[in-house]
């Protein structure tokens, strides 16, 4: 068969039996969902911001483990460590902190903006309140 015999539909082996579906293929517009921002420096602002606030993030999560670690050696060898007020803000700033970001990663404009804020904040709340007071 040929392809100039694509209109005849007995023939089920037909490669382009369905070619009536992409009859007006030039005019069609693809629509993404992914919407390109109108200023470059803007959108390197916000990927920039999105990548420092991962970095904290990360922090966040290290500290976070120091601080458990310090706990247990200071408790196996009879130190003072950090107490369980301590642990507990820690790992309540690295849950929100993981949150925010993730939410900053999948979002795209003000919205990865707020995220990152988010994080920020978070973690100087935890440095004023754990590390500095």
């Amino acid at each position: 068969m040929t392809y100039d015999d694509r209109n005849d539909r007995n023939d089920r082996n037909d490669r382009y039996e369905d070619d009536y579906q992409y009859q007006d293929y030039q005019d069609y517009q693809y629509e993404d969902d992914y919407d390109y921002p109108a200023d470059k420096r803007q959108w390197l602002l916000v990927r920039a911001l999105r990548a420092l606030s991962g970095t904290v993030a990360a922090g966040i999560v290290v500290l976070t483990l120091v601080i458990i670690g310090s706990a247990y050696l200071g408790g196996n060898r009879g130190f003072p460590g950090p107490g369980t007020t301590s642990i507990a803000a820690h790992i309540a700033a690295s849950v929100v902190a993981l949150a925010a970001q993730i939410w900053c990663d999948r979002r795209r404009g003000i919205a990865a903006v707020a995220g990152s804020v988010v994080v920020l904040v978070v973690a100087g709340l935890l440095l004023v309140t754990q590390w500095w007071g």
